[in-house]
């Protein structure tokens, strides 16, 4: 093959390696001289620095980021995923808020389930993980595609989904039904919309007591015993005590149980079955996912 001296490389010939890389001017000009002018060897040059750059930032500490959805056209299927960056600053960048977007249409379309697929994942010449690798380097902070959800609707129902505080935190929900025509119409969306706004902002920890982990329980179990310590009630009746109390817990924690942010009188339970009367119709939550960025 023909050697290309430095004068030879060409403007067209650099555009063209930016283009396919995300890399900066200089750097695609010294890869290309690197590689006298050959665009894949040069790709493959951008890279392997890349990969060892981005090596370098992996240390730094990513805590700043955004959370980010996808939800498909029927709403049956859906992703949350969460980026992170180091700086609020780049966190707000429009750049980083493009890549995030096309880093979850490429998880989405590619039907991936964990970080592990999602990475995987082919994007342009190389995988996604090179895809995030290649962005550490333009913009010059570690970044991490660090957790992702991935949900899709057995039976009737939709997957629905809610970015909250500018993608600070995200919420993806499964809401299940018993006829397919529900899962159409207006109303039902309209509550499964108010239930991702609800568990965004009062970030209960399960849908129902089943889903409450033991040790959650037992920490505040022990806190109640603490408080009453010096109340001088027999065990028998501290112990009913502190099921009364486990209750309002429950109340606080519990999505099933926890009062509708928009009509606090009102649980979620109630919220589902008066719904469920007015479409004739049994609703149920599935699951849910609520990520805050950092957590």
């Amino acid at each position: 093959t023909q050697l290309i001296t430095m004068a030879e490389i060409t403007a067209a010939l650099v555009n063209e390696l930016r283009d396919k890389t995300n890399a900066g001017m200089m750097e695609c000009k010294n890869a290309l001289k690197e590689t006298s002018g050959d665009v894949d060897a040069a790709i493959k040059f951008l890279r392997e620095r890349g990969a060892i750059k981005a090596a370098k930032k992996a240390d730094r500490e990513a805590k700043e980021g955004v959370v980010a959805a996808q939800i498909d056209v029927e709403a049956r299927s859906g992703v949350l995923v969460e980026v992170n960056c180091e700086t609020d600053f780049v966190a707000k960048n429009d750049n980083f808020k493009a890549f995030v977007s096309e880093l979850t249409d490429s998880v989405a379309s590619a039907g991936a389930n964990d970080i592990d697929s999602a990475n995987a994942v082919q994007k342009g010449e190389g995988t996604l993980d090179d895809f995030v690798k290649a962005k550490v380097i333009e913009l010059g902070e570690n970044l991490q595609f660090r957790r992702m959800t991935r949900y899709e609707v057995e039976g009737s129902g939709v997957v629905a989904s809610y970015i909250h505080l500018g993608g600070k935190v995200g919420v993806l929900v499964e809401v299940n039904c018993a006829k397919d025509e529900t899962a159409t119409s207006d109303a039902f969306r309209e509550l499964v919309k108010d239930l991702t706004l609800h568990i965004a902002a009062a970030s209960p920890a399960g849908i129902g007591r089943d889903e409450i982990s033991d040790d959650l329980v037992e920490a505040e179990k022990d806190l109640f015993r603490k408080q009453m310590a010096d109340s001088g009630k027999p065990p028998e009746i501290l112990d009913k005590i502190i099921e009364g109390k486990l209750g309002k817990f429950y109340s606080t924690i519990c999505l099933l149980e926890q009062g509708f942010i928009k009509d606090p009188d009102n649980t979620i339970s109630d919220l589902l079955a008066s719904k469920g009367k007015e479409l004739d119709d049994e609703i149920s939550i599935r699951r849910f996912t609520r990520y805050g960025v950092g957590e």
